[in-house]
């Protein structure tokens, strides 16, 4: 890791914890629940479940994975909740993914020899033709 430019904070966080569970229909995606849990193992009924999905649809690119979270209090919502939640995600990286488009579409470009040397008035040294 230190041909990363350093340690990367690495260290788990006691009060963060959640138990994860995965749902799916084996069709179009899958739900993980995610039941806070105190760092004994216990839920910890202070903080909220939250429900996040993937999927994946296909682009001319080929496949795109989707994550997202869906607002829920229960799996049944979680889960009548799914489609929405996915196209409001499909909606945002499609957004993205023309900002991307429109900003590399407006980079300016350098060519990598630099300066045209004709531009100066001519030739400097060091070309391959050397007059005596």
């Amino acid at each position: 890791m230190s041909e990363l430019g350093g340690t990367p904070d690495i260290n788990m966080d006691p009060d963060a914890l959640c138990r994860e569970e995965v749902f799916t229909d084996n069709r179009i995606g899958t739900i993980r629940k995610l039941t806070p849990v105190t760092s004994g193992g216990e839920e910890d009924h202070s903080r909220p479940v939250q429900y996040l999905g993937s999927t994946q649809i296909m682009t001319p690119g080929g496949a795109l994975p989707l994550s997202f979270e869906i607002p829920a209090s229960t799996l049944q919502e979680a889960a009548e909740g799914f489609g929405a939640a996915a196209q409001e995600a499909v909606e945002r990286t499609m957004e993205e993914l023309r900002e991307l488009q429109r900003q590399a579409a407006s980079q300016i470009v350098v060519p990598k020899g630099g300066v045209d040397p004709g531009a100066m008035g001519g030739m400097p040294g060091g070309g391959k033709i050397q007059m005596p």
